[in-house]
Protein backbone atom coordinates (compact mmCIF):
# COMPACT_ATOMS: atom_id res chain seq x y z
CA UNK A 1 0.00 0.00 0.00
CA UNK A 2 2.87 2.67 0.62
CA UNK A 3 3.26 3.49 -3.21
CA UNK A 4 2.65 6.87 -3.17
CA UNK A 5 2.79 9.47 -0.56
CA UNK A 6 0.83 11.11 2.09
CA UNK A 7 -0.43 15.06 2.30
CA UNK A 8 -1.04 16.13 6.12
CA UNK A 9 -2.62 19.75 6.05
CA UNK A 10 -1.93 21.81 8.58
CA UNK A 11 0.71 19.83 10.31
CA UNK A 12 3.61 22.37 11.45
CA UNK A 13 2.86 22.01 15.22
CA UNK A 14 -0.11 19.86 17.35
CA UNK A 15 -2.51 17.12 15.85
CA UNK A 16 -0.74 17.50 12.81
CA UNK A 17 2.44 17.23 13.74
CA UNK A 18 1.31 13.86 15.42
CA UNK A 19 -0.08 12.49 12.50
CA UNK A 20 3.52 13.31 10.61
CA UNK A 21 5.19 11.20 12.36
CA UNK A 22 3.01 8.51 13.49
CA UNK A 23 2.73 7.95 9.25
CA UNK A 24 6.14 8.34 8.85
CA UNK A 25 6.91 5.79 11.42
CA UNK A 26 5.05 3.36 9.06
CA UNK A 27 7.36 4.35 5.93
CA UNK A 28 4.71 6.88 4.69
CA UNK A 29 7.08 9.19 2.54
CA UNK A 30 4.90 12.79 4.20
CA UNK A 31 4.26 16.23 3.52
CA UNK A 32 4.06 18.59 5.87
CA UNK A 33 1.94 21.07 5.02
CA UNK A 34 2.12 24.39 6.64
CA UNK A 35 0.53 27.85 5.94
CA UNK A 36 2.77 30.15 7.93
CA UNK A 37 4.69 28.66 10.75
CA UNK A 38 7.73 27.06 8.17
CA UNK A 39 10.03 26.66 11.60
CA UNK A 40 7.37 24.07 13.03
CA UNK A 41 7.33 22.65 9.59
CA UNK A 42 10.36 22.43 9.73
CA UNK A 43 11.04 20.60 12.85
CA UNK A 44 8.86 18.18 12.23
CA UNK A 45 10.48 17.23 8.83
CA UNK A 46 13.79 17.05 10.77
CA UNK A 47 12.54 14.71 13.62
CA UNK A 48 11.09 12.26 10.59
CA UNK A 49 14.54 12.43 8.72
CA UNK A 50 16.56 11.71 11.82
CA UNK A 51 14.08 8.89 12.99
CA UNK A 52 14.85 7.38 9.27
CA UNK A 53 11.43 8.56 7.54
CA UNK A 54 10.97 10.68 5.13
CA UNK A 55 9.50 13.86 4.79
CA UNK A 56 9.36 17.71 2.98
CA UNK A 57 7.61 20.46 4.50
CA UNK A 58 5.70 22.17 1.61
CA UNK A 59 3.41 26.25 2.10
CA UNK A 60 0.60 26.28 1.26
CA UNK A 61 -3.18 27.86 1.91
CA UNK A 62 -5.38 24.74 1.51
CA UNK A 63 -8.03 27.15 1.02
CA UNK A 64 -6.81 28.91 -1.57
CA UNK A 65 -7.45 26.57 -4.98
CA UNK A 66 -4.31 27.73 -6.53
CA UNK A 67 -2.18 26.70 -4.09
CA UNK A 68 -3.88 23.42 -3.54
CA UNK A 69 -3.47 22.48 -6.76
CA UNK A 70 0.47 24.31 -6.96
CA UNK A 71 0.98 21.91 -3.47
CA UNK A 72 -0.35 18.74 -4.89
CA UNK A 73 2.28 18.98 -7.90
CA UNK A 74 4.57 19.86 -5.67
CA UNK A 75 4.16 16.93 -3.81
CA UNK A 76 4.26 14.54 -6.57
CA UNK A 77 7.45 15.93 -8.04
CA UNK A 78 9.08 16.21 -4.53
CA UNK A 79 8.59 13.01 -3.15
CA UNK A 80 5.81 10.88 -4.59
CA UNK A 81 1.97 11.24 -6.11
CA UNK A 82 -0.39 11.56 -3.61
CA UNK A 83 -2.31 8.43 -2.38
CA UNK A 84 -3.34 9.50 0.88
CA UNK A 85 -4.55 13.08 1.98
CA UNK A 86 -5.25 13.70 6.32
CA UNK A 87 -7.33 17.09 5.97
CA UNK A 88 -6.35 18.39 9.43
CA UNK A 89 -6.17 22.29 8.68
CA UNK A 90 -8.28 24.21 11.04
CA UNK A 91 -8.92 27.87 12.10
CA UNK A 92 -9.50 30.36 14.92
CA UNK A 93 -12.96 28.51 16.55
CA UNK A 94 -14.68 31.35 18.21
CA UNK A 95 -17.47 31.26 20.23
CA UNK A 96 -20.74 32.89 20.00
CA UNK A 97 -24.05 32.84 21.18
CA UNK A 98 -27.28 32.35 18.10
CA UNK A 99 -28.09 35.39 18.59
CA UNK A 100 -24.92 36.97 17.95
CA UNK A 101 -23.19 34.51 15.05
CA UNK A 102 -22.90 35.48 11.85
CA UNK A 103 -22.93 34.71 7.92
CA UNK A 104 -19.48 35.33 7.96
CA UNK A 105 -18.95 33.29 11.25
CA UNK A 106 -20.44 29.93 9.09
CA UNK A 107 -18.75 31.18 5.97
CA UNK A 108 -15.28 30.43 7.51
CA UNK A 109 -15.59 27.47 9.38
CA UNK A 110 -16.84 25.79 5.92
CA UNK A 111 -14.17 27.17 4.20
CA UNK A 112 -12.14 24.80 6.47
CA UNK A 113 -14.39 21.72 6.83
CA UNK A 114 -15.74 21.86 3.52
CA UNK A 115 -14.11 24.08 0.94
CA UNK A 116 -10.23 23.11 1.82
CA UNK A 117 -11.24 19.49 1.31
CA UNK A 118 -12.99 19.60 -1.58
CA UNK A 119 -10.18 21.53 -2.98
CA UNK A 120 -7.64 18.92 -1.70
CA UNK A 121 -9.51 16.04 -3.24
CA UNK A 122 -9.99 17.21 -6.44
CA UNK A 123 -6.33 18.33 -6.63
CA UNK A 124 -5.13 14.74 -5.69
CA UNK A 125 -7.82 12.39 -7.11
CA UNK A 126 -5.86 12.45 -10.27
CA UNK A 127 -3.29 10.94 -8.52
CA UNK A 128 -5.13 8.32 -6.56
CA UNK A 129 -6.57 6.92 -9.73
CA UNK A 130 -3.42 6.71 -11.51
CA UNK A 131 -2.32 4.48 -8.58
CA UNK A 132 -5.08 2.57 -8.75
CA UNK A 133 -6.69 3.58 -5.25
CA UNK A 134 -6.47 5.63 -2.16
CA UNK A 135 -7.36 7.19 0.69
CA UNK A 136 -8.76 10.46 2.44
CA UNK A 137 -8.76 10.71 5.65
CA UNK A 138 -11.17 14.38 7.32
CA UNK A 139 -9.88 15.33 10.93
CA UNK A 140 -13.59 15.78 12.71
CA UNK A 141 -15.14 16.04 15.88
CA UNK A 142 -16.75 14.95 18.84
CA UNK A 143 -18.89 18.43 18.51
CA UNK A 144 -21.01 17.59 16.34
CA UNK A 145 -22.73 14.52 19.16
CA UNK A 146 -22.27 17.38 21.92
CA UNK A 147 -23.63 20.38 19.98
CA UNK A 148 -21.98 22.55 22.82
CA UNK A 149 -23.60 26.02 22.67
CA UNK A 150 -22.09 28.81 21.74
CA UNK A 151 -20.24 26.62 18.94
CA UNK A 152 -23.02 26.47 16.19
CA UNK A 153 -21.15 27.71 13.31
CA UNK A 154 -18.11 25.52 14.05
CA UNK A 155 -20.40 22.32 14.54
CA UNK A 156 -22.80 22.93 11.79
CA UNK A 157 -19.42 22.68 9.76
CA UNK A 158 -18.45 19.78 11.18
CA UNK A 159 -21.81 17.78 10.46
CA UNK A 160 -21.67 19.23 6.55
CA UNK A 161 -17.80 17.58 6.46
CA UNK A 162 -19.62 14.38 8.23
CA UNK A 163 -21.59 14.36 4.94
CA UNK A 164 -19.52 15.38 2.48
CA UNK A 165 -17.62 12.08 3.42
CA UNK A 166 -19.85 9.46 3.48
CA UNK A 167 -21.51 10.99 -0.35
CA UNK A 168 -17.48 11.00 -1.29
CA UNK A 169 -16.90 7.20 -0.22
CA UNK A 170 -20.33 6.23 -2.45
CA UNK A 171 -18.97 8.23 -5.30
CA UNK A 172 -15.43 7.14 -5.49
CA UNK A 173 -15.80 3.57 -4.29
CA UNK A 174 -15.61 2.57 -8.01
CA UNK A 175 -11.83 4.23 -7.33
CA UNK A 176 -10.74 2.50 -4.96
CA UNK A 177 -10.43 5.36 -2.79
CA UNK A 178 -12.12 5.19 0.97
CA UNK A 179 -12.86 8.23 2.70
CA UNK A 180 -13.53 8.17 6.30
CA UNK A 181 -13.90 10.20 9.16
CA UNK A 182 -11.86 10.42 12.28
CA UNK A 183 -13.96 12.54 15.08
CA UNK A 184 -11.52 13.23 18.31
CA UNK A 185 -12.50 14.15 21.74
CA UNK A 186 -10.26 17.03 23.53
CA UNK A 187 -7.10 16.33 22.80
CA UNK A 188 -5.18 18.49 24.76
CA UNK A 189 -1.96 20.27 22.01
CA UNK A 190 0.02 23.56 21.85
CA UNK A 191 -2.57 25.66 21.16
CA UNK A 192 -4.24 24.60 24.55
CA UNK A 193 -1.65 26.09 26.49
CA UNK A 194 -0.62 24.15 30.30
CA UNK A 195 -3.43 22.54 31.33
CA UNK A 196 -3.53 20.72 35.16
CA UNK A 197 -5.74 17.62 36.53
CA UNK A 198 -8.53 20.20 37.31
CA UNK A 199 -8.69 21.60 34.23
CA UNK A 200 -9.80 18.39 32.45
CA UNK A 201 -11.10 17.04 35.22
CA UNK A 202 -14.60 17.82 34.83
CA UNK A 203 -14.18 16.23 31.08
CA UNK A 204 -12.52 13.13 32.39
CA UNK A 205 -15.17 12.18 34.63
CA UNK A 206 -17.27 11.58 31.58
CA UNK A 207 -14.99 9.44 30.22
CA UNK A 208 -15.46 5.65 30.36
CA UNK A 209 -11.70 4.87 30.38
CA UNK A 210 -10.99 7.51 33.18
CA UNK A 211 -8.17 9.38 31.17
CA UNK A 212 -7.80 12.77 28.77
CA UNK A 213 -6.97 11.54 25.25
CA UNK A 214 -3.43 12.06 23.74
CA UNK A 215 -2.23 12.66 20.13
CA UNK A 216 -1.19 9.53 19.88
CA UNK A 217 -4.79 7.85 20.16
CA UNK A 218 -5.56 9.74 17.28
CA UNK A 219 -2.92 9.08 14.89
CA UNK A 220 -2.93 5.40 15.43
CA UNK A 221 -6.48 5.26 14.29
CA UNK A 222 -5.40 7.55 11.18
CA UNK A 223 -3.07 5.33 10.53
CA UNK A 224 -5.06 2.50 10.73
CA UNK A 225 -7.53 4.24 8.21
CA UNK A 226 -4.29 5.14 5.77
CA UNK A 227 -3.13 1.53 5.61
CA UNK A 228 -4.18 -1.70 3.58
CA UNK A 229 -6.03 -3.10 6.77
CA UNK A 230 -8.45 -0.36 6.25
CA UNK A 231 -9.35 -1.97 2.56
CA UNK A 232 -13.12 -2.58 3.17
CA UNK A 233 -13.72 0.22 5.26
CA UNK A 234 -15.19 3.46 3.75
CA UNK A 235 -17.81 6.17 4.74
CA UNK A 236 -17.26 5.79 8.55
CA UNK A 237 -16.61 8.06 11.37
CA UNK A 238 -14.77 6.66 14.09
CA UNK A 239 -14.96 8.61 17.35
CA UNK A 240 -11.98 8.52 19.39
CA UNK A 241 -12.56 10.01 22.79
CA UNK A 242 -12.78 7.36 25.13
CA UNK A 243 -16.01 6.45 24.83
CA UNK A 244 -17.14 10.38 26.23
CA UNK A 245 -20.02 10.38 24.21
CA UNK A 246 -20.68 6.48 23.70
CA UNK A 247 -24.45 5.60 25.35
Amino acid sequence: MNVGSVLVSGASRGLGAHLCRRLAADGWPVAVNYRSDADGAARVVAGIVAAGGTAAAFRADVTDEQEVRRLAAEVKETLAPVRVVVANATGPQPEARAEDVTWQDHLDQLTFFVKSPTLLLQATLPHMRRLGGGRFIHIGSEMTERALPGFSAYNAAKGAQLILARTWARELGGDNVTVNVVAPGWIPVERHGPLTDDDTRDYVAGIPLGRIGTPQDIADVVAFLASDASRFITGERITVNGGYTSG
